[in-house]
């Protein structure tokens, strides 16, 4: 499986995904209802967005994925 495994087109395809959950149109709800798809639009974005962030290499058969979560002004 890894061996077929393109890691950037795939962090790629994260990144796109983030970017489609900020572009998604809000559905015509109201009340508790809007505010639970708000709530889960946000948590989309920041999975696919950290994802989308990371570095990935596969070792020794392992997929790894590097997400620096530290502040920008304290990333080397």
């Amino acid at each position: 499986m890894a061996q077929g495994l393109d890691v950037d087109a795939m962090l790629n395809r994260f990144r796109e995904r983030a970017a489609a959950v900020r572009k998604r149109p809000l559905p015509p709800v109201a009340g508790e209802e809007r505010q639970a798809f708000i709530s889960q639009a946000n948590t989309d974005f920041m999975d696919f967005a950290i994802i989308g962030d990371a570095e990935g290499t596969v070792e020794d058969g392992f997929l790894v994925l590097r997400i620096d979560l530290r502040p920008a002004d304290q990333r080397s």
